[in-house]
Order: C-alpha cells, then structure tokens, then sequence
C-alpha cells in the first residue's frame, strides 16, 4: 500500500506556513505523513526533510506546494527531483504546477514534459531568488547613502549616565549594576562609554 507524504519548509521561524499546512489538509495527508522544517536563510540543515526521505518508499507520492520547497537553488531542486523519482522510484505532485505531477504521462513523453517543466520552473525560481537579493542589496545601499539608519534602534543613555560612569569607575557599584541601571547591554554601555569619553576629551 503507497503511502502519501507532505513536506511543507519555511525560510525562518516566523515565516506564516499557514497556507501550506492548508495545501496538505486537502490532499488528506495523514498529519504523521507530514513533515515540517523551519529555517534560516542561511542555514539549510533540514532534519524533517532527512527523516522524511528515509521513510518514503518506490511507489509512494509526496505533495508540496511549490518547487521551491524542494531547494533552494536550481541545483539543488534537480537534485532531490532525482532522488525522489528516479533513486527512489516515489511520485512527486507539486500542488502549484500540475503539469509537475509525475502520476501524469509515465511515458516517454510525458516525463520529457515534466523534466522540461521542472528545469525552466527550477531556474524561474532561483532567479528570482537571486533578483529579490539583489534588490535588498540595492535597496539597503540606497537606504544608506540616505543616512538611514539600518539595525536595531540605537539605544540612547539616560540622563544621569555621567553619574552612573562616575559611581562604577570608584567601584561604589558593579559594572552589572551600572548596565542594569542604563537598561542596556554590556556591549551598548560600553560604546556609550567610549563616545562619553571621547566627549569629555574634546572639551579639554
């Protein structure tokens, strides 16, 4: 008996699945059948996704929603397109496309059509992965070169920070006891320290 499978990847932790998870309900995919990674744009180590290829079997169907979530390249997307059907011997539906449906057309045409189709979505994808970079690049230099600042908001001293500086140099409190009362980071109360500093100098 085939068993169905769904694989559903996010870029990040707060990234919504929402609609994926949607996708998988109505194939009627068993929810032990579906498997769920979550990740960083920098990290793709995919546990669910290892776990899941060891279970699936030649005969067996695996749903997911769109090509990229097979890869995160084109590269990599052909790859595991080989492994799923032609080392495994699996079908693969992707819900987006149907013409990638490997059910479809088992003969010689048919699967020229889906490797065909495969290729140019493969490439439209990691295109455009590589264009939406580009434009975050071009978008943070441009944000910059607006004097914008990028990060985490700065977080400013309060007002009695001179005294706070001047009761932690005599050692009258701890240098925990001076960050808490900044409400800041070891790393901001020093920064502040050093421009606090600098300031001081420049006025003698």
């Amino acid at each position: 008996m085939a068993n169905v499978y769904g694989y559903i990847r996010v870029s990040s932790a707060d990234q919504n699945e929402e609609r994926q998870i949607i996708a998988m309900r109505e194939k009627k995919i068993s929810q032990e059948n579906i498997f769920m990674d979550k990740q960083s744009g920098k990290d793709f180590d995919r546990p669910q996704y290892k776990e899941m290829i060891g279970r699936i079997q030649e005969g067996d169907l695996l749903y997911v929603l769109s090509i990229d979530r097979l890869g995160r390249n084109y590269e990599e997307i052909q790859k595991q397109w080989r492994i799923l059907t032609k080392d495994i011997g699996a079908d693969i539906c992707v819900i987006d496309m149907p013409l990638l449906d490997t059910r479809n057309g088992k003969d010689l045409m048919g699967t020229f059509i889906a490797d065909l189709v495969l290729q140019i979505l493969s490439f439209c994808s990691e295109n455009e992965r590589v264009n939406i970079k580009k434009r975050q690049a071009e978008g943070i230099a441009a944000a910059r070169a607006r004097g914008v600042h990028l990060g985490r908001p700065v977080k400013e001293p309060p007002a009695d920070f001179p005294e706070i500086v001047k009761a932690w140099e005599k050692g009258s409190i701890t240098l925990k006891e001076a960050v808490n009362r900044c409400d800041m980071g070891e790393t901001s109360f020093y920064r502040r320290l050093r421009e606090y500093r600098l300031q001081l100098s420049r006025k003698k």
